[in-house]
């Protein structure tokens, strides 16, 4: 396994040369669904019936950035084409996570880290069915649970700095943390794979 600032090292090289790429991939992200969540009472229904495809989509633009191959903004979209499983698997995702978190918080952060890779495993595989999904995240993050929570550790110091730019860094910072989750998922298959 990789260190974490290793994964974060390689996703800067991967994002070399394409922040611009990235940054309006990501600004077009963050416009749809901020105006979707800003539609008075139907805003945050509408926005369920999207996080799932687009999450799917920005998986996949992560993924061809972290791999080196050819990135592209539409990429973003890719996931309303499995709109069924998509939907399905975020859905699934946030009831299993609210039921967790109702235990406690603690038992929630856990179930959403065990859940973390379903999107990238969509992303990869448009023939495994939702629940599939959720449930090969959760067998691929036995045992790294405490490795993504560490990684995602690394990025407050750069949330906060955003604040200082009146959040405009953001846009820099999604994609940088995106393709670092990328490289995790990558890493991560590829240890099983050997093992």
């Amino acid at each position: 396994m990789k260190e974490n600032t290793e994964l974060m090292a390689e996703a800067r090289a991967s994002l070399s040369g394409n922040w611009g790429l990235a940054v309006g991939t990501f600004l077009v992200y963050i416009i749809i669904v901020g105006s979707i969540q800003l539609i008075p009472t139907i805003g945050d229904v509408l926005f369920l019936f999207i996080a799932g495809p687009i999450s799917v989509g920005i998986s996949i633009f992560s993924l061809s950035l972290s791999r080196g191959e050819n990135a592209r903004l539409e990429q973003i979209f890719e996931g309303f084409r499995n709109y069924g499983t998509t939907l399905g698997a975020y859905l699934l995702m946030v009831v299993f996570i609210i039921l967790w978190a109702l235990l406690l918080i603690i038992p929630g952060i856990i179930a959403a880290i065990a859940y973390s890779q379903t999107f990238y495993i969509l992303a990869e595989d448009d023939t495994i069915g939702s629940m599939d999904a959720l449930r090969k995240s959760k067998e691929m993050m036995d045992g790294y649970k405490w490795k993504y929570f560490c990684l995602g550790l690394r990025f407050i110091g750069w949330a906060l700095l955003c604040v200082l730019t009146l959040g405009i860094g953001i846009l820099w910072l999604s994609p940088y943390v995106q393709v670092s989750y990328a490289k995790f998922y990558e890493d991560v298959k590829n240890n099983q794979a050997v093992s």
